[in-house]
């Protein structure tokens, strides 16, 4: 695949500088509006008693993340950290990452520069995290008033993005853990009911965003069905945008014409329209998908309504599949802390999936992780976001909120646990560092609560949990 030159869309350095704060400003209240400095500092023969202050600290860092961005294009592709820097950059990062929090600017700016110094977005999977987080470190100094918030902060175009996130579905058995566990929970679900259920599924997607997840399920239902008796597949999604909506409904329904001894219907819905809204069939088996779902919803009366109208619906079975965390971390440091945790697990996790230097992996990086870090370090500068973090949870946690609101688990089937271990062995099969003998590299899939729950791990690190429900 080739890929266009991402580095050519930087900005040139000749823009006014915006900060947070004066230097020695003592900490206060991250809701208290910040004060904004600006100045238009040449690009060319800058007098060096300008970088004394604040903004040509910033003047002076910029440059250096150019030039880094400059290495990384031109010589420096595949270069790995000795042995002990790794650690050592991860150290200063936290330092860094302190020094923001204390809003102790020129202590941060000094500790970005000697960060971009040794960063790079091609280099080991350390340095590419430590870049991405030292970028959101740098736009949660700066103003959104200043232009080179939105040059770090840039979106990526929804082209980009459905493309980043399409080569981290077919490298990394991330998304394809979390998608076929489900499905083959619903499956069986099905099946149990086929006696009763008219040979119906009705799947009900709380977010069905690309719509990825269901090719594998109708192409299941379709070696169960025949002509003669065929397998009717009642699709209901929700979705951000009406677009999106568009796109997935046309992708799938494309796709499901190939099948003839299966019948596919598709419901669209926007994301928070009512369930009353839903059309149901007498004796269909239902199935709620709540994938990557919960953890929008921000604030736990919006988790409990959502699993007062689930459980409302009275469905056959009910899939949750959460990106596990520590709870909600509500001050800065401890979500730093959580974050460079799961997201230095899943760069270093693409080193098994991807090679050193790979297109995909930089635009997977890039466009997605990358989009993300800058968007859970930065959520809360305007006090109207605050609200806005994801609630990554345990396991318990999930499990409590679940028997609460009138679900027990269900017992997931050998079938899930050998699936998940045949996707690790043909996913993962690129790392230079994979140990001989370990088959699966650094992933590994393992029971959990009685084997109610499956999880899909990364070294020591949990990143995924996927567990079955019915109404109790």
């Amino acid at each position: 695949m080739i890929m266009k030159d991402s580095y050519g869309e930087e900005e040139p350095l000749n823009l006014s500088l915006a900060i947070m704060a004066d230097p020695g400003v003592e900490k206060v209240h991250r809701k208290r509006k910040r004060k904004v400095h600006a100045c238009k500092p040449p690009l060319n023969n800058v007098p060096s008693s300008y970088y004394e202050g604040c903004e040509g600290k910033i003047f002076k860092l910029l440059q250096l993340r150019e030039e880094m961005l400059k290495l990384d294009h031109h010589k420096r592709k595949g270069v790995v950290l000795e042995d002990g820097k790794g650690l050592h950059l991860i150290h200063l990062l936290l330092i860094t990452a302190t020094s923001v929090d204390e809003n102790n600017v020129i202590s941060a700016l000094d500790n970005l520069a000697q960060l971009y110094q040794t960063v790079s977005l091609t280099g080991d999977s350390v340095q590419r995290v430590v870049a991405y987080f030292a970028d959101s470190l740098l736009a949660r100094l700066l103003t959104r008033k200043s232009p080179f918030y939105d040059m770090i902060m840039k979106e990526p175009t929804i082209e980009e993005e459905f493309l980043a996130f399409t080569c981290l579905y077919r490298a990394s058995p991330y998304y394809q853990f979390a998608h076929f566990t489900a499905n083959q929970a619903i499956i069986e679900a099905f099946e149990k009911e086929e006696d009763v259920n008219n040979r119906t599924l009705h799947v009900i997607d709380f977010d069905v965003s690309y719509g990825f997840q269901w090719p594998s399920l109708i192409q299941s239902l379709s070696e169960k069905a025949t002509t003669g008796n065929r397998i009717s597949l009642r699709l209901t999604g929700f979705t951000r945008s009406l677009a999106q909506l568009q796109e997935t409904e046309s992708r799938l329904v494309s796709f499901a014409k190939g099948f003839r001894n299966l019948v596919f219907e598709f419901q669209g819905l926007l994301r928070g329209s009512k369930l009353i809204n839903l059309r149901k069939k007498k004796n269909e088996t239902v199935a709620v998908n709540l994938v990557f779902h919960l953890n929008t919803l921000n604030k736990s009366t919006k988790v409990s309504e959502t699993l007062k109208s689930v459980h409302s619906l009275r469905p056959s079975i009910v899939v949750l599949v959460e990106q596990e965390g520590s709870g909600s971390p509500r001050s800065f440091l401890s979500r730093f802390m959580e974050s460079l945790h799961y997201f230095a697990a899943m760069f270093d996790s693409l080193d098994d999936c991807l090679p050193l230097e790979s297109a995909e992996r930089l635009s997977i990086e890039k466009k997605h992780l990358g989009k993300e870090i800058k968007s859970v370090i930065n959520f809360d500068k305007d006090e109207e976001d605050s609200e806005s973090f994801p609630s990554y949870e345990k396991m318990e946690t999930w499990k409590n909120r679940m028997e609460s609101h009138g679900f027990e688990g269900m017992k997931l089937s050998s079938k899930c646990l050998i699936q998940a271990k045949l996707l690790l062995k043909i996913t993962t099969h690129y790392s230079p560092l994979q140990c001989e003998g370990d088959v699966n590299g650094g992933f590994r899939v393992f029971e959990r609560d009685e084997a109610k729950a499956l999880s899909l791990g990364w070294q020591d690190r949990c990143l995924l949990t996927a567990s079955a429900w019915q109404c109790a």
